[in-house]
């Protein structure tokens, strides 16, 4: 088995913001592993508020290629290399090749009787209410936006959200900028304009603030659930979690994840780093037992590369095979 690592770096439509700042590219790091003429792809964004960098990732990766070459498996990647960036894409490249190899689809690999057409969330980014407003108003034929907020301003960005895009579902994502003060002041008056959920409001480490709060609507673990290890410390505090292979490490502890995390009692979300249509696919197959699905990543971006995953207002496709799985 050959391993090919390549970075690349793909603009951003515009500006891209949220409460920990704004970004104008992303910088992806791309897996591929070749074996007998068949290659399999993976595609991650480390996660850099823990740490992750490319070149962490890569130097990870290079690490392991001895291992890779001689015909390392995605239970073996489990235990030689931990969660993050750089072992999602290896082993969302692994899913990929073993696809390809036995010629069967990924999401029967993965133990489920097809794909849907998923509706995804279109992000809003965090700006002045007048500017999110003008962002909703292009997307209101959007059946669900995700509306990203600061510390401060919050229900007034909203409503100018709401406003501009009365039809579609909205859900919020402060990215931990929030107190519980904060989150306890807005939660009432966000549920009156129709926010149905509340994404990561208090800083990872701070979750216990929950259990005194009783809240309108329910609240997701974003930044305080990254793989099963975190299930102890969300469970009875957040209502939902969001799933991202980049946190997870790929589509093999997603899929785990996922499926520990309904077992006691937690409901589904799946969402994404900035990203093109290769590390969004096989998020694609979690987003199939999600009630929320934020897989919007090439939307942002200037271009997608090819081959892609088809969105249509909003409305995600299953991923083509020439594309990944």
């Amino acid at each position: 088995m050959k391993l090919t690592l390549s970075q690349e770096i793909w603009p951003v439509a515009g500006v891209f913001r949220i409460s920990r700042g704004a970004v104008t590219s992303v910088e992806v790091l791309v897996v591929e592993v070749e074996e007998d003429g068949l290659v399999g792809r993976g595609e991650a964004c480390p996660f850099r508020i823990s740490g992750e960098t490319i070149e962490r990732s890569r130097t990870e990766l290079e690490d392991l290629r001895p291992r890779v070459e001689g015909g390392l498996d995605r239970d073996q990647l489990q235990e030689l290399l931990g969660a993050g960036a750089a072992r999602n894409a290896l082993d969302c490249a692994l899913w990929d090749l073993q696809s390809k190899r036995e010629d069967v689809p990924a999401w029967r690999l993965a133990g489920l009787d097809g794909l849907r057409e998923i509706v995804t969330a279109y992000t809003i980014s965090l700006d002045e209410p007048a500017l999110m407003a003008e962002q909703a108003g292009g997307v209101a034929d959007r059946p669900l936006l995700k509306v990203k907020l600061g510390r401060e301003g919050s229900v007034a960005r909203v409503r100018a959200v709401r406003e501009a895009a009365p039809q579609s579902r909205i859900i919020v994502d402060a990215n931990e900028a929030w107190t519980a003060d904060i989150l306890e002041d807005a939660a009432e008056r966000l549920d009156a304009l129709g926010v149905e959920l509340i994404e990561q409001p208090l800083p990872a480490g701070e979750d216990a603030a929950l259990d005194s709060l009783r809240l309108p609507l329910p609240v997701a673990a974003d930044e305080s659930c990254l793989d099963r290890g975190s299930l102890d410390a969300v469970e009875g505090r957040y209502q939902f979690i969001n799933i991202k292979l980049d946190k997870t490490g790929g589509l093999t502890e997603a899929l785990a994840l996922a499926e520990d995390a309904q077992s006691r009692g937690l409901r589904l979300m799946v969402g994404c780093m900035l990203g093109t249509s290769l590390a969004m696919a096989p998020a694609s197959l979690i987003g199939q037992n999600c009630e929320f699905v934020d897989l919007d990543g090439p939307l942002l971006l200037a271009e997608d590369r090819l081959p892609c995953l088809r969105y249509d207002r909003g409305v995600l496709s299953p991923p083509p095979r020439e594309l990944w799985g």
